[in-house]
């Protein structure tokens, strides 16, 4: 039986892309054991304003020369999740379906996070459920971790019973597809190109924010915009 695979650093409300692989592939694990890296999507996103884009990123604590992984990242106070909150509120109530989405989202931000990893799984979780993407998730900590970067991913693979691995393009500098094959695996690139537009608001169309900005202007229409998740 052929089973779908994808390893993926925890984001911050990710855009599109993020949830399209999640739906296209049978377990998607979450990579938090690699390292955090500064000034990334780990622990932030960018939404659009009459202004233009707008960073929203959460404080972290980062210890010594950043040699800590995703997993062992702290958030650093709570002052955050107000400031978020507000300036979704400022920019998106006027979106069609800011209600409905409000309603779900508006309680996430009211919890306190202990780790950026926690935070980014619940949120992935809680966006999951609403498009009705009932793929597998499960942290790379739940498997036994080997040395070597293409070796770890493919023993992952190999751990949850995975046939197929599925990589987006940033990977191709470093995965040896060579490695993936001797452990009976197979590897697909993912493509995140040709995504068509949805009505967005403030000024001229970007791909790259956060899924939100899509929930928040499109709603239950928001699989129409995407490659693999269904529409209900």
């Amino acid at each position: 039986m052929k089973k779908k695979v994808a390893i993926v650093q925890s984001n911050y409300i990710p855009w599109k892309g993020y949830f399209d692989m999640i739906a296209a592939v049978d377990e998607f694990i979450l990579y938090d054991d690699m390292q955090y890296t500064r000034r990334d999507w780990r622990n932030r996103n960018q939404i659009k304003t009459p202004q233009g884009l707008q960073w929203l990123t959460v404080p972290v604590k980062v210890k010594g020369k950043y040699l800590q992984t995703i997993r062992e990242t702290e958030i650093d106070g709570d002052d955050w999740q107000e400031n978020h909150w507000k300036a979704l509120v400022q920019n998106y109530r006027r979106a069609p379906c800011f209600e409905e989405v409000s309603a779900i989202f508006a309680p996430l931000y009211r919890q306190t996070y202990p780790s950026l990893s926690m935070l980014n799984r619940l949120f992935i979780e809680a966006i999951c459920r609403y498009l009705g993407i009932a793929t597998k998730i499960s942290h790379s900590w739940d498997y036994q971790l080997v040395e070597g970067k293409t070796e770890r991913l493919a023993d992952l693979c190999v751990q949850a019973g995975g046939t197929e691995y599925i990589s987006g393009p940033a990977a191709r500098g470093y995965i040896e597809e060579s490695v993936l094959s001797k452990h009976g695996i197979s590897l697909r690139w993912f493509d995140y190109d040709n995504y068509p537009q949805y009505p967005q608001l403030w000024g001229e169309f970007a791909h790259g924010v956060t899924i939100l900005d899509l929930l928040f202007n499109c709603g239950r229409d928001s699989a129409r915009y995407m490659k693999y998740v269904k529409s209900p």
